[in-house]
């Protein structure tokens, strides 16, 4: 009996056990060669984020956190007016510290002279070319902390696949180089893995300026990179 029910367990696992074992390598005849290439796409940026808020100080905590709310409410407000979607204004830090005084006293320890209260939000910018205007409307109506801008292209797969496709030639002509090298020639692909694209891309920015008084951004242009390593068969 017990020889039995071992039977019908190791019949039951022998499927899965088949499924896991990985996939046998290709057989060659000729020469394996292992090749890394980079290919490259431009776009430019049309997405920026930004980061916007409003620091408060006051005598005591309350005073400090109310005034800061007010603040950050005509700031926000100001956000609607633009056009700037609820979706894209985030609250990325609410602090409140005390500030301190050294006692002029010999030996007298630090004591509490007010405390600050900061609120900063993200916004994402659609409108690349609005973003500066926009910024100097907040600072109209009380923001008094901007940080950025971090420039990004919202759709990168279309460069992606472009810079898959250069870097499949490069591959390719580096391959044809080898062959004519050593007298063979380029048989068939025997393996593609991709690192470099996997996940969400996020470029980096290659020009951003922030210029004051009429404040400008430059979106520039941003390069979209996939590297691939590809193993051919010379024959």
């Amino acid at each position: 009996m017990k020889s039995l029910v071992a039977a019908l367990l190791l019949a039951a696992a022998a499927p899965a056990f088949a499924q896991a074992q990985p996939a046998p390598a290709p057989q060659i005849a000729g020469t394996r060669l292992d090749v890394v290439a980079t290919g490259e796409a431009s776009r430019v940026p049309d997405l920026a984020r930004i980061s916007a808020g409003v620091v408060a100080i006051a005598p005591s905590a309350t005073a400090a956190l109310a005034e800061n709310a007010r603040r950050m409410a005509s700031v926000r407000s100001a956000l609607r007016r633009a056009g700037i979607a609820d979706r894209d204004v985030q609250t990325s830090a609410v602090s409140l510290f005390p500030q301190y005084r050294q006692d002029p006293a010999p030996g007298g320890a630090p004591q509490i002279a007010g405390y600050q209260a900061t609120n900063e939000v993200t916004i994402r910018f659609r409108d690349v070319a609005a973003t500066g205007a926009i910024l100097d409307a907040l600072v109209a109506q009380g923001a008094n902390q901007i940080s950025g801008p971090s420039l990004e292209v919202s759709k990168p797969e279309e460069a992606l696949d472009e810079a898959r496709t250069k870097a499949l030639g490069v591959a390719r002509a580096r391959a044809e180089l080898y062959a004519r090298a050593t007298g063979k020639r380029v048989g068939r692909i025997l393996s593609i893995s991709e690192a470099g694209a996997a996940g969400p891309v996020f470029p980096r920015p290659m020009m951003a300026q922030m210029r004051s008084a009429g404040t400008e951004i430059d979106p520039g242009e941003q390069s979209l990179s996939v590297t691939l390593s590809i193993s051919f068969e010379l024959e």
